[in-house]
């Protein structure tokens, strides 16, 4: 029997190193492309999230530049204001439209009306499919007359504001073809916050005047747009 060469046995101890070298290289690099694959896909999805927010935020600020063109010459002369990012345009002082604690719609009111409503659902019209929604809001001050406790305070203006509300939208109502009662039955709804959202002083105190307000408020349909943003995500 011929004796055994060491130098045989180191060879091929160094061929099986070497294979395993080469195996956890090639491990490295399919590790490597799946990274990359993953990090591409991640981009990928961050850009349709992008373009998604970016879609909504456009749309938001088309909105309000349609408000705003069409009713600039007009709201400092109806006391009111339009609000960038809540879309709502206010009727401040509510009490020049109604009598102090009633819900009854004065001349001067009708008139706004006459000229406002029909103007501003033909702003809105272009962007009706991104819209969920209409509210006309009823707010007031936390003020009522007599001492009758905040809590007295806030239901008593919780019903006037829910009146005052509805008033408004029973008159706009009559303002729309017949033809597009029930788009707008279906879209405009009328809701009563009391006190519960003042207009504040920069000092933090409450603007009772500017808190007695209707507002009309556009609703956009963001949920839909957070659905399909994390869906996307997903």
């Amino acid at each position: 029997m011929r004796p055994e060469q060491p130098g045989l046995q180191a060879t091929s101890e160094d061929s099986e190193w070497v294979s395993l070298s080469d195996l956890m290289a090639g491990l490295m690099m399919v590790f490597l492309c799946i990274a990359v694959v993953m990090m591409r896909s991640v981009m990928e999805e961050r850009e349709k999230i992008r373009a998604l927010a970016e879609d909504y935020r456009d749309n938001q600020l088309a909105i309000y530049q349609a408000l705003r063109d069409e009713f600039r010459n007009d709201l400092p002369r109806w006391g009111a204001t339009i609000d960038k990012e809540k879309l709502a345009i206010a009727f401040n002082n509510s009490d020049a439209m109604f009598q102090a604690g009633a819900a009854e719609m004065n001349r001067t009111a009708t008139e706004v009306m006459r000229s406002f409503f029909p103007r501003y659902i033909r702003a809105l019209k272009p962007y009706m499919d991104s819209i969920s929604a209409i509210h006309i809001e009823g707010h007031t001050s936390s003020e009522w007359g007599g001492d009758v406790g905040p809590q007295a305070n806030y239901f008593k203006n919780l019903a006037l504001s829910q009146e005052r509300s509805r008033a408004v939208l029973r008159f706009v109502h009559t303002l729309v073809p017949a033809a597009e009662a029930a788009t707008m039955q279906s879209l405009v709804a009328a809701v009563g916050y009391s006190s519960a959202r003042p207009v504040l002083h920069t000092d933090g105190s409450e603007d009772a005047e500017k808190s007695r307000r209707v507002a009309f408020r556009v609703i956009t349909d963001s949920e839909a747009h957070i659905h399909q943003i994390l869906e996307e995500a997903l």
